[in-house]
């Protein structure tokens, strides 16, 4: 893979690894809040393996990206993120996002009449979320915002929030990449702390009717791919954002949870592979936004 760089709003560098075919169809993968870029390392080797240009990108706030000097995490930011990211590739690439990747990706794509796209996956969430679930996540990352003492104390902690994923991490050696040292020598997630505690957080402007507008506007070929014991993504939640987009499908990954492509690596990869085939067989990617 490539390091590069991208440029965000507001002058952000973001950081973002790309591999495959420069001259193949781009595909720009967006973690969710508190991941980075290498959640997507799985899938970003089986698209560079079968011709794509994969690029994963780290988040403003989120890994090696830069930290906003503002603090300023606000959805309306990530959105500008997309337009930015996307304005420096050759050609419209398809977007994949997953949770908080997929509210910006939903939004900058409903409420703009030219974002430059073919195509748009998004995973394990939708307008609708189930509440408890989404309080389970913030509970999750404001419980170890103050670090950890060791790798073998993050992995005790991550298999707790995940008891259902069956190959339980034996080492720390997956995880290094999601953690940072403090200058305190103790172990932090790879995020700024005012992501999830400052004043401007995605949550202060998330409103499900303003997100169902914005499914409402998206004209692109989508797919929805839910984790079937997902605590985010309800059966209902489905219904509802299938009836926002004429012509969207949806599937379900058995044995995941909202950590879809973590959960259940090999069928998540073939689901994208297969819309991704779609798409092109439709037009040779003919349809943007």
């Amino acid at each position: 893979m490539e390091r590069v760089y991208l440029n965000g709003a507001s002058g952000l560098k973001l950081a973002a690894d790309v591999a495959g075919d420069p001259d193949g169809q781009p595909v720009v993968m967006l973690h969710g809040g508190g991941q980075t870029r290498h959640s997507w390392g799985e899938l970003t080797r089986t698209l560079a393996g079968n011709g794509y240009h994969a690029m994963t990108v780290d988040m403003r706030g989120h890994g090696e990206s830069d930290w906003c000097p503002e603090g300023d995490y606000s959805l309306d930011r990530f959105v500008e993120d997309v337009h930015g990211i996307l304005s420096g590739l050759k050609q419209p690439p398809v977007l994949v996002g997953a949770s908080l990747g997929g509210i910006c990706s939903m939004v900058a794509a409903g409420e703009s009449d030219n974002l430059p796209i073919h195509g748009l996956v998004l995973v394990d969430i939708v307008p609708r979320m189930e509440q408890e679930g989404v309080q389970r996540i913030r509970q999750f990352m404001t419980a170890h915002i103050g670090g950890f003492d060791s790798y073998e104390e993050v992995v005790e902690a991550v298999n707790a929030y995940m008891p259902h994923r069956k190959a339980k991490p034996r080492s720390p050696e997956g995880l290094r990449k999601n953690l940072r040292i403090g200058p305190d020598e103790r172990l932090y997630w790879h995020w700024d702390p005012a992501f999830i505690n400052g004043d401007r957080t995605p949550s202060t402007v998330r409103n499900v009717e303003r997100l169902r507008d914005a499914a409402r506007g998206i004209t692109v070929p989508t797919l929805l791919v839910r984790g079937k014991m997902s605590d985010v993504v309800s059966e209902e939640g489905v219904k509802d954002f299938l009836e926002l987009i004429p012509g969207a499908r949806a599937v379900d990954v058995s044995g995941a949870g909202h950590m879809v492509s973590g959960d259940q690596n090999d069928v998540f990869n073939d689901a994208i592979l297969s819309f991704l085939a779609e798409v092109e067989s439709a037009g040779r990617c003919g349809t943007t936004a």
